[in-house]
């Protein structure tokens, strides 16, 4: 018997309460803005249709119970999202996931650095994850949980400090290297936190969903998979793989996906992997990924309400009892 689950990953960009103040060159929606970003998300996620999507951006739990109210095919989906910091002056983003699968245990945040993961002496929050990675375990039809985590990198917006000038090319290359430096460390301790998963989850298949604000090749997504500059047979534990890249549909337009447009630049920072569980090639695969699609058309439309990033949906194959697993 085949079975097919659908998995997503969708930043939703700044979806906050109205009238909150996020950052200083922002300004706070409107209810009329919020209501319509509200409605454009949950269009949005109907559109995808997927049993379970990682989302990044989402300011408050109350506005995610908000655009799943709105929506047609998540009204009663099982869903997450971390609490706002009473201590903190504003709202922070933070990921969130919504499942119409159900949770075969609690859901967890993961601010922490693992044990041995620190940024260099005199960052802010050396030891934590700026957004918390959420992890999740989902159960499969017929088959093992499936481990979710859902994660957002460090953004490659500038990391100024107290005094520097944007006009002055020494600051404003040291801003950028320390924004560098909070992503590749933040990717390290992601690899870290998936190879325990792997470890300790027994043959629990790994799927992250996220916003990874750097490309497939980019350094700091190949030390998330794992498997960078490795020889065959010889890669890390718990090694993950681009979905996107190991779909079985190869057709010619699926070199046409994108999920962001930077200084008029199409670009994939948003990426679905997988554990070997759904790599064909693997034998100890339980299934396979099928198709991974984009959608993208909101980006070039720039409509207001509407976020900008494109959302990935990744098509995953089941083996069925009767197709067994390699």
């Amino acid at each position: 018997m085949q079975q097919e689950i659908r998995l997503a990953t969708f930043n939703v960009c700044n979806l906050a309460p109205p009238g909150a103040k996020l950052y200083d060159n922002l300004e706070p929606l409107s209810v009329e803005q919020y209501q319509a970003k509200v409605d454009w998300t949950a269009d949005q996620l109907d559109q995808l249709d997927a049993d379970v999507i990682g989302l990044q951006e989402i300011f408050s739990p109350l506005v995610l119970r908000d655009v799943l109210a709105r929506s047609r095919r998540y009204r009663d989906a099982q869903h997450a999202c971390a609490a706002p910091d009473p201590a903190a002056e504003r709202l922070t983003p933070g990921v969130a996931l919504v499942s119409r699968l159900p949770l075969a245990a609690p859901v967890a945040f993961r601010a922490d650095f693992p044990d041995g993961v620190a940024m260099p002496p005199g960052s802010r929050d050396a030891d934590r994850f700026a957004r918390a990675p959420l992890h999740a375990q989902i159960a499969l039809p017929h088959g093992p949980a499936l481990d979710v985590v859902v994660v957002h990198l460090k953004s490659r917006r500038p990391d100024y400090r107290n005094g520097d000038c944007g006009d002055d090319p020494l600051q404003v290359a040291m801003a950028n290297l320390r924004s560098l430096i909070r992503r590749g460390t933040e990717a390290v301790a992601l690899r870290v936190l998936l190879a325990g998963l792997a470890r300790d989850g027994g043959r629990r298949p790994r799927v992250v969903l996220g916003d990874f604000n750097d490309v497939a090749d980019a350094v700091t997504t190949s030390i998330v998979l794992g498997g960078a500059c490795c020889e065959p047979g010889r890669e890390p534990a718990g090694r993950l793989y681009d979905s996107q890249r190991i779909q079985a549909c190869q057709g010619g337009l699926r070199h046409l996906g994108y999920s962001n447009i930077h200084d008029g630049q199409a670009m994939t920072i948003d990426h679905i992997l997988v554990s070997e569980e759904f790599n064909p090639a693997s034998r100890n695969a339980i299934g396979e990924v099928l198709e991974v699609t984009y959608l993208n058309d909101h980006l070039r439309q720039a409509l207001p309400q509407a976020s900008d990033h494109g959302q990935v949906l990744a098509r995953i194959r089941l083996y069925g009892a009767r197709d067994g697993a390699n």
